[in-house]
């Protein structure tokens, strides 16, 4: 299973440096988690940089894979681990889910490097 956090997708929606190394991870649908907090942040920022039209499909190309709501038994989980690991909501709440589904974590974020079942790439640099 593969759980992709937003700057991962928005590295591969914008087919940065760092696109390939997620591609295998969220082109396999059949294994992919999706957060919905992550339908949040990705659809948050194409509908800032680039509009409506290319945020929705990017929003339904994530929900190929199983979208997964925050619910309370989930949220309580994710306030742990935040707190276990200093991740803010949003972190938590993917890391959580991860963790949850035994999922590997691809992620772009430095705060995430080096914890177990994440595979980390650093953004490229302008």
């Amino acid at each position: 299973m593969n759980v992709v956090d937003s700057s991962a997708w928005l590295a591969y929606f914008a087919g940065e440096e760092t696109a390939d190394f997620f591609a295998a991870a969220i082109e396999d649908a059949e294994l992919l988690v999706v957060p919905a907090i992550c339908l949040y942040e990705v659809f948050k920022v194409i509908l800032r940089e680039r509009g409506e039209d290319d945020a929705l499909l990017a929003v339904a190309t994530m929900q190929a894979g199983r979208v997964v709501d925050l619910d309370a038994s989930l949220a309580l989980e994710a306030a742990a681990v935040g707190l276990e690991e200093g991740l803010a909501l949003a972190d938590s709440v993917i890391y959580a889910i991860a963790r949850k589904y035994q999922a590997t974590l691809w992620t772009q974020d430095a705060h995430f490097a080096g914890k177990p079942g994440v595979q980390y790439r650093a953004k490229a640099r302008n």
